[in-house]
């Protein structure tokens, strides 16, 4: 987290000193999307060793937050942009991601044993019947497991469409005719309405469990 916090961070700053199309795919394409490589895999992983009982719960909360950037950055990122540029507002972003990132990850621990405590309803696995214990592969056991390819092409389908509606839709909005403002308000409800998915699904997950058919 720390790593990609600086990478993320980094990223934002350098796109402020962009002068040609090489600069783009090398800070946001490689600094930025290395950086957001950080946002959900390493936090997943982490919420799922903390919690064994409602873990979907947990999990969504983290997934969660995407969608509370989403939603609150469109509109700041609109009106910074006015007041000081888009060279600064990047070197504003960037700042702000490397505190609260960087900061932030200091605070994270890997295992609940790493301070003397057991994961939540650690105790309730055997009574309730759960199948919630991760068993842990290494990267050359994973990439030979079949399911493990499933389920890398289907998050990348899901990234590729997701992720090329968000970055079209406000510029298809302005160029509609709306403001800047309203069409960055645009993407701001796509990511507030995500919050309210992620939860619900994250506790769906808890009621039907992740062993039904």
């Amino acid at each position: 987290m720390t790593v990609c916090g600086l990478l993320l961070g980094s990223g934002f700053i350098l796109m402020s000193q962009i002068s040609d199309v090489f600069h783009l795919y090398l800070f946001y394409g490689m600094f930025v999307g290395a950086g957001m490589s950080g946002s959900f895999i390493p936090l997943t992983s982490t919420v799922s060793r903390w919690f064994f009982k409602r873990r979907g719960l947990m999990t969504g909360i983290v997934a969660a937050g995407s969608g509370l950037g989403t939603l609150i950055g469109p509109p700041v990122a609109s009106r910074l942009i006015p007041i000081y540029g888009w060279r600064m507002s990047y070197v504003i972003l960037g700042g702000i991601t490397l505190l609260t990132v960087v900061l932030s990850a200091q605070l994270i621990k890997r295992d609940p044993r790493q301070v003397g405590q057991v994961p939540y309803g650690e105790n309730q696995i055997e009574q309730g019947g759960w199948n919630l214990r991760g068993e842990g592969f290494s990267l050359r056991e994973v990439i030979r497991v079949p399911q493990f390819w499933v389920f890398f092409a289907t998050g990348f389908c899901y990234g590729y469409c997701v992720f090329a509606v968000m970055v079209h839709i406000t510029p298809l909005a302005i160029e509609s005719g709306i403001s800047a403002v309203r069409a960055a308000n645009i993407l701001a409800t796509i990511g507030g309405l995500s919050i309210l998915g992620k939860l619900l699904l994250g506790r769906a997950g808890d009621i039907i469990g992740v062993d039904a058919p």
